[in-house]
């Protein structure tokens, strides 16, 4: 199975479990895989035929820009069903960073996998 990526697509929403950050946008950063079969795409030159990186990436922005979750893990899913069933892919890997949310790190968050094994 091929794969089609999406690297540090990074969204502002409100994300947390505390009062301070109910109030905020906070940024958050997706790096998404998704398993497909690319083949018919490069044998037609079509975007037709494609896994569309860029509606893939707009529906996710808008999900997210709209939502308010408490926890990365609800959001990371949300966003992972909404990849498999509005797009048709077989197998999602994500992962979900919210950067500066630990003093010292870079990033916090979540990765998973979602879908059939390959």
């Amino acid at each position: 199975m091929d794969v089609v990526f999406i690297e540090n697509l990074v969204i502002e929403t409100v994300i947390g479990i505390y009062g301070w950050e109910r109030k905020i946008k906070q940024k958050v950063a997706f790096d998404i895989e998704m398993s497909t079969d690319i083949r018919p795409a490069a044998a037609t030159d079509t975007i037709d035929e494609a896994l569309d990186y860029k509606a893939v990436a707009k529906r996710i922005i808008s999900f997210v820009e709209n939502s308010d979750f408490q926890l990365v893990e609800t959001m990371a899913e949300r966003v992972a069903e909404i990849i498999i069933k509005e797009f048709g892919v077989k197998k999602v890997k994500l992962k979900l960073s919210k950067p500066a949310a630990v003093s010292g790190s870079d990033a916090v968050g979540v990765m998973i996998e979602r879908g059939e094994a390959s």
